[in-house]
């Protein structure tokens, strides 16, 4: 295990302005964020090595500064973001502090491990498939993936454009409201919350003693929520066909973004990573056309489903931490599951938060809910709104 921070850290904080809403706050960011006079490594030393210094912050970071958050560091993420499990061959696995001897969950996996520290009070991440989502429930937090396009990705390493959103944690709801008062641009569509749906195929995906702990969550929550509609997301059992065709188009893209750099370089890559990134230099274009036709007929589904006001409950991720040395082949299954969870949100565009439900066997279980586009703000309020009956125990 490691700290937090990556080893080309910054020299010293960056101070935010004097006054605003999130001044007196610290901040940590994912090491994609240009920095001015930094280099963004991606998880990966090779790439670090060939990156140039910005020149200017990326449009997040001057928000947030400007906003008057101070940020401490620069976090450790999984190479080129292609994990959810927050192990960096180089660099470490960050110490998940609140199921030791665990993941924390990737790629935003420093981020998520140094907020869940009390490192700093919040820290910027990505989500793609599930990079903010799944270490927040790992780490007991609250995390946000944004509606895609609602946050100014200027200034950000990419991964798979048509999926990369930015996120946050934080430990604090209030907190976690605040920043995204600060970061969400484009149109917000606000409605008052009047639907809630219960996706059943999403609960049946998880392990043993996960979907009651949910369960158990929601029914504390049961005064503050619309009165439950069970449902299934997906048709006929598609979770998979969903997840597939978000594995086929994230490995073409992110091929797109990063194959010339290690066709040319050979980066060395960590253990599961090398194996993805072999596979994605594989996938076809007609591959990711078949993928994207599945994508926008599930989009079409999922959109006539969860429209403003309607959100959707479901487990964050299927199962508890894995345990740090667990097997790679079991690391990949858990991968498979976890997208099963998660490809609903990516597939439309959707925001989605986690919440801290509860521990099982002593560890952080996330509750989500996926809104509609541009209901990032409703979902946050909700979050502040379910506050009191979340968290994990000390």
């Amino acid at each position: 295990m490691s700290g937090f921070f990556v080893p080309h850290n910054l020299k010293a904080p960056l101070t935010g302005a004097a006054s605003g809403p999130l001044a007196g706050l610290t901040a940590a960011v994912k090491d994609m964020y240009a920095i001015a006079g930094e280099r963004a490594g991606g998880g990966n030393p090779d790439w670090l090595a060939n990156a140039k210094p910005a020149t200017q912050h990326a449009a997040a970071v001057t928000k947030i500064l400007d906003a008057g958050a101070t940020i401490v560091g620069k976090t450790i993420c999984d190479e080129f973001f292609y994990s959810v499990a927050g192990i960096n061959a180089h660099y470490g696995t960050p110490a998940n502090l609140r199921a030791p001897g665990r993941i924390p969950g990737g790629s935003s996996s420093g981020s998520a491990a140094a907020v869940a520290a009390g490192a700093c009070d919040f820290a910027l991440g990505s989500d793609t498939g599930g990079s903010v989502r799944i270490p927040a429930s790992f780490c007991g937090l609250y995390g946000i993936r944004t509606t895609h396009g609602r946050v100014d990705v200027a200034g950000c390493m990419d991964m798979v454009p048509s999926f990369d959103t930015i996120g946050w944690l934080a430990s604090g709801p209030g907190v976690f409201r605040n920043v995204g008062a600060v970061l969400l641009g484009g149109e917000a569509k606000r409605a008052p919350i009047t639907t809630l749906l219960i996706a059943d195929d999403g609960f049946a995906e998880t392990e043993a003693g996960v979907a009651p702990l949910v369960r158990d969550a929601l029914a504390r929550m049961k005064d503050l929520l619309p009165k439950p509609q069970h449902m299934r997301l997906a048709p006929d059992g598609a979770l998979d066909t969903w997840r597939e065709a978000v594995r086929v188009i994230q490995a073409y893209e992110i091929w797109q973004v990063y194959g010339r750099f290690t066709e040319e370089k050979r980066p060395k890559f960590g253990p599961g990573v090398a194996e993805r990134m072999q596979i994605a230099s594989t996938v076809t274009a007609a591959q990711a056309d078949a993928a994207r036709t599945v994508r926008a007929a599930a989009r079409e589904h999922i959109l006539a489903l969860i429209k403003p006001g309607t959100v959707v409950a479901l487990p964050t991720a299927p199962s508890i931490a894995p345990l740090i040395g667990t097997a790679p082949a079991a690391l990949d299954a858990h991968r498979v599951q976890v997208m099963r969870l998660t490809c609903t949100a990516g597939l439309a565009g959707l925001p989605q938060v986690s919440l801290p439900a509860g521990t099982l066997s002593g560890c952080p279980v996330g509750l989500s809910f996926i809104g509609w586009p541009g209901g990032d703000e409703a979902l946050l309020d909700l979050a502040v709104a379910l506050s009191p009956h979340c968290g994990i125990a000390a």
